[in-house]
Formats: structure tokens, C-alpha cells, sequence
């Protein structure tokens, strides 16, 4: 494929999802084709999924979701962003910005959730192929901080648009040390494709960090 597929990860709070849209806005002032996405979200199908998977009223409704039943919509997401967006966008010599990818089910389904790598990972290689990023930048700032700003966040969201995507950010703080143990591992283990940015700085401290790795990777 002649694209270029970046992902971002971290924990809701950490500023990923700002610093997709910032660097999304800079490539395109380039004339650089963008396309971004966000999982799970960004097709028909994925958006239904993420109302079933993010909505706290939605398990009001069907009763908790079993770990294993929320790996498998992850993935059934998944399967539907590379199939309707992701490849067709690569095939057209694009550049690909995702909002989560195999990363967060590894570290919410298999940290978080305790189903532990080899199973997300085994189902990452039999639903997508093995198709991983080109390259992976991973927003670690201080664990409380994030918490902070995604709850803080999330009322925002609910006052403003009236829907409720909190159910993750209910975990207790034992999920989420987890879930950010589980990035760090990723980090070492992938450290060829995921680079780690962990600096609580200012957005445009941490734009121009991103905007710096992208540079050098797509200049080779």
C-alpha cells in the first residue's frame, strides 16, 4: 500500500484525540490527502457499536458486558474501519490518522479487562490480518491527570450533547493502572512502531513533539 496509517493512543484525557485533529489540520496545509477516523466509531456499523460499548445507559439496558463479548465488538468495529476505510484510503496513497486502534483493546480488553495480550492479539492477527500502524504515537501523561480531564470532560459532553459515553471512565483507579501498565509494555515491546510521549506540557508543546516524529517518519 503506498499510504501512510498513524495511530493514536492513551487514555481518554491524555490529549490524543486533540493532537489527531491538530496534526490532521498541519499535513492537510501541506496538500497531504488525510483521512481520520476514530474507533470504535467512524463507520454506520462502528457507530452503532460504540453507542453499545461507550454508553453507561446502553448496559442499563442489556445488563454488564462481558469482557469477552466487548473484545469481540472491539474487533467487530475494527474489522469494518480496515475494510470500508482504512485499506481503501492506504490503496489511494493516503494518510491514515486513527483515534485507537489494536493498542487499547490490548490495553483495555487485555489489561483493563485481565484477558491478558495473547488473546487480543490472537484475535487482532485472525480479524485483521496482523495489519498494524506505521506508526503509533502514544500519549503517557501523569495517570491522575488524565483521569481527570476525561471525567471532567465526559459531564461536559453529557450536558451539552445529552448523551454519555462514560461507561469505561466509571473503572476504578485499579483498572486504569492497568490499562496504563499495559501501554508501557506495548511500548517496550513495540518500541520500533509505538513512540511514547509522556510529557504532561502544554497542547502546542506536545503538537510540535508529534508533528516532529511524523516529519521524520514520512521524510524516510
Amino acid at each position: 500500500m503506498a499510504g501512510y496509517f498513524i495511530t493514536f493512543e492513551g487514555l481518554d484525557g491524555s490529549g490524543k484525540t486533540t493532537q489527531l485533529k491538530r496534526l490532521a489540520a498541519f499535513l492537510t496545509s501541506q496538500g497531504r490527502a488525510v483521512v481520520t477516523l476514530r474507533q470504535p466509531g467512524g463507520t454506520a456499523l462502528g457507530d452503532r457499536i460504540r453507542g453499545v460499548l461507550l454508553d453507561s445507559k446502553s448496559e442499563a439496558a442489556t445488563g454488564p458486558i462481558a469482557p469477552a463479548a466487548e473484545l469481540a465488538l472491539m474487533f467487530a468495529d475494527r474489522a469494518q474501519s480496515i475494510f470500508e476505510v482504512i485499506v481503501p484510503a492506504l490503496e489511494a496513497g493516503k494518510i491514515v490518522l486513527c483515534d485507537r486502534y489494536t493498542d487499547s483493546s490490548e490495553a483495555y480488553q487485555g489489561g483493563g479487562r485481565q484477558l491478558g495480550s495473547p488473546q487480543v492479539l490472537a484475535v487482532h492477527q485472525a480479524v485483521c490480518g496482523g495489519m498494524q500502524p506505521d506508526l503509533t504515537l502514544l500519549l503517557l501523561p501523569d495517570l491522575e491527570a488524565s483521569l481527570g480531564r476525561a471525567r471532567r470532560r465526559n459531564q461536559r459532553h453529557v450536558q451539552a450533547a445529552g448523551t454519555d459515553e462514560n461507561r469505561f471512565e466509571r473503572e476504578g483507579d485499579e483498572f486504569y493502572r492497568r490499562v496504563y501498565g499495559a501501554y508501557e509494555e506495548i511500548a517496550e515491546r513495540e518500541s520500533g512502531r509505538v513512540v511514547a510521549i509522556r510529557d504532561d506540557a502544554p497542547i502546542e508543546v506536545i503538537e510540535g513533539l508529534v508533528r516532529d516524529v511524523v516529519m521524520q517518519r514520512l521524510e524516510k
